[in-house]
């Protein structure tokens, strides 16, 4: 085996989701703008010539067969690529957090893959099996921060007028997770929001919105308000993101982000301009 490199998987962060409706098939309509943060995870992969996909855990251990694997063995079925890969996961983003982590990590393989093994597929295609191993994974391989709608396969990228700030953030991960599937099949889960617009974001950019899912998330997991009310303790005002346990809050004052509760992952963090692989497949991002 012959060592290559070691890529980024960064995180997101929603800095608003609404629902606005539901199609027949079950799926619900969104709004959201979704961030890329500098807490990233670490993959490191050696080319192998004998076909096999291998993976070790570098960090806390990981299902045998996780997103990186799926997202490799995906690209080798469609491709009849003949090399292999070992997968070194150093695993930092938390699951369950609504961070994105799995499907940022499965953006990343792809993206590598994709040049380890000289397939130069444009991102269309990289675009085409990344959606079939989750919706957040075409977002990842755009590598720019972006509005998204729809089921969250629209996805129009943030720039000039509506590009964002740069900005710090208290992301806080309780020792909790949630399932999205959870919080999505909630009754009482808010599901008529009225629809937003790129230009009405634009003007408050982090004040914008709400996240819908936020109410349901604290009624099934109390670790939610528990950080929230955490981050309010310290004078800010924290928000939920994605679909997960962790929440957020903008930081523009030295805060003291210390003697968090037993268990919990607290982290200051930059958001990100562009992905650290923006440019490493080919084509034109289109919404």
């Amino acid at each position: 085996m012959l060592a290559l490199y070691d890529v980024p998987a960064p995180a997101k962060l929603n800095l608003f989701l609404h629902i606005t409706g539901r199609r027949t098939d079950g799926y619900h309509l969104m709004q959201s703008v979704f961030m890329l943060i500098d807490w990233c995870d670490t993959l490191h992969f050696e080319l192998r010539n004998d076909g096999r996909i291998t993976r070790e855990d570098l960090g806390p251990p990981l299902p045998d067969i996780d997103l990186t694997v799926r997202a490799a063995q995906a690209l080798q079925t469609a491709t009849t690529c003949p090399l292999g890969i070992h997968i070194g996961v150093q695993k930092r983003v938390p699951a369950q957090a609504g961070m994105g982590g799995g499907s940022s990590d499965a953006a990343s393989t792809l993206l590598a893959l994709n040049r380890l093994w000289k397939l130069n597929l444009p991102l269309t295609a990289l675009e085409a099996i990344g959606l079939k191993l989750g919706a957040d994974v075409p977002f990842f391989l755009r590598g720019r921060n972006a509005w998204v709608e729809g089921i969250g396969e629209i996805i129009t990228p943030l720039e000039k007028a509506s590009q964002l700030p740069q900005a710090s953030f208290a992301v806080v991960k309780p020792e909790a997770g949630l399932e999205t599937k959870s919080i999505f099949s909630a009754p009482d889960l808010k599901r008529d929001s009225d629809s937003a617009t790129i230009l009405g974001f634009a003007a408050a950019h982090y004040n914008f919105g709400c996240n819908d899912l936020q109410p349901v998330a604290q009624a099934l997991c109390p670790e939610v308000t528990q950080a929230l009310q955490w981050l309010e303790s310290r004078g800010l005002q924290g928000r939920m993101t994605g679909s997960g346990s962790a929440v957020f809050a903008q930081i523009s004052h030295a805060v003291d982000l210390q003697n968090a509760p037993s268990g919990w992952q607290v982290r200051t963090c930059e958001n990100l301009m562009v992905h650290p692989l923006a440019g490493w497949a080919s084509g034109k991002n289109e919404g």
